[in-house]
């Protein structure tokens, strides 16, 4: 069940912070929260699984001794997570954080059995008292993007690689798309979907097509590097995801969208510590640090790396909405109108979203 040996030993010597009702001892007074982490892949250089293991480490260095921290890596959604994420709670993790979309009804699962776990779905969205979710607002740091990559192209062609048509995706690739389009009218983006979050080796192979197509840059939205190291192959440019990922692709990598979890972690952590945890649901973006674009390559000009940063300000101070239709009608690729002249798209719109952006080269299978 365990990837790392390590990660038993810590399991089975930390002692936890919280004891279960059942017990009738209190614990010791200075003994320190056990914190659980669920990756569900291994633990790379860079990526989805990378920043939640940067989230740790803030944590750790923030609350010391205060805390205990533990991860296993490369676990599968499904019954293994389940498997892992209730043996995580049987040794006495009292705060357990599950980072994958596919881990959160295992997760509400182990949390019905262990009442007294608190536990925090990333990108899931069904609460109950002792499971919170939370998730970060991917496609405000996608639309920033889009204007890069729409100032850098040659082509007029970017590509796309995504894992699954889920909403948290579709988000990203129209963001991507308008952000590209309001100021390269011209600019398509063409999707190759995948159905996997982490498969190196068709993750490069779809980058290639894509390449072979006339893209002449590259965004996508899966677990590993490998579409950073085929632009870099090809001399071609790509959007770093997740991480940057300059050291993979130092020609290639023109931005990076970076995913910020460590405030988060350790607000969570605290909170169960002086014992104010409450169940909620938190989406946060530019604005609450939790997405960042930043980590230009060295051929992108200071004018457009000063206009993305502007971009970036205007959407923390709310200036800027990346599914407001300012000008004209949004329309999806099949010309239908998704938002009217003068509109936005509130909350729960964005959270549905089933539609592709007019400009995208792709289908959504309904």
């Amino acid at each position: 069940m365990y990837k790392n040996l390590a990660g038993r030993a810590v399991l089975a010597w930390v002692t936890a912070c919280f004891l279960s009702p059942a017990f009738s001892q209190t614990p010791a007074p200075n003994a320190p929260l056990k914190i659980g982490f669920v990756y569900v892949t291994p633990v790379t250089d860079a990526g989805w699984v990378r920043q939640h293991e940067e989230g740790r480490k803030a944590v750790d260095a923030a609350l010391g001794a205060k805390v205990k921290t533990t991860f296993v890596e490369n676990v599968a959604e499904g019954a293994d997570a389940e498997r892992v994420i209730r043996d995580l709670a049987q040794q006495g993790n009292k705060l357990i954080f599950t980072p994958s979309f596919g881990y959160m009804e295992p997760t509400l699962k182990v949390a019905r059995d262990f009442p007294d776990v608190k536990f925090e779905s990333i990108t899931g969205y069904k609460q109950t008292p002792n499971v919170a979710t939370a998730n970060a607002r991917y496609y405000e740091g996608r639309y920033l993007a889009g204007i890069a990559a729409g100032r850098m192209t040659k082509t007029n062609v970017a590509g796309y690689v995504a894992g699954f048509p889920i909403p948290e995706v579709l988000q990203g690739i129209n963001a991507f798309t308008l952000g590209m389009r309001s100021v390269n009218p011209n600019a398509k983006v063409v999707v190759v979907w995948l159905n996997e979050w982490f498969d190196p080796p068709k993750e490069r192979d779809a980058a290639m097509a894509l390449f072979n197509q006339n893209a002449d840059v590259v965004a996508f939205h899966t677990g590993s590097t490998a579409v950073m190291a085929a632009a870099q192959e090809r001399g071609k440019m790509a959007i770093a995801y997740h991480s940057d990922m300059r050291k993979i692709a130092p020609d290639a990598q023109i931005v990076a969208v970076t995913h910020q979890w460590g405030g988060y972690y350790t607000q969570r952590a605290k909170a169960v510590l002086d014992g104010t945890w409450k169940s909620g649901n938190l989406w946060g973006g530019v604005k609450e640090g939790m997405i960042r674009v930043g980590d230009f390559g060295t051929k992108v000009p200071k004018a457009v790396q000063q206009e993305v940063l502007a971009r970036q300000q205007d959407i923390a101070a709310g200036k800027l909405q990346p599914f407001r239709a300012v000008a004209a009608d949004v329309r999806d690729n099949e010309r239908r109108v998704v938002i009217a002249k003068g509109a936005q798209l509130n909350d729960e719109q964005i959270l549905k979203m089933n539609w592709l952006v007019e400009g995208v080269q792709g289908r959504v299978t309904r």
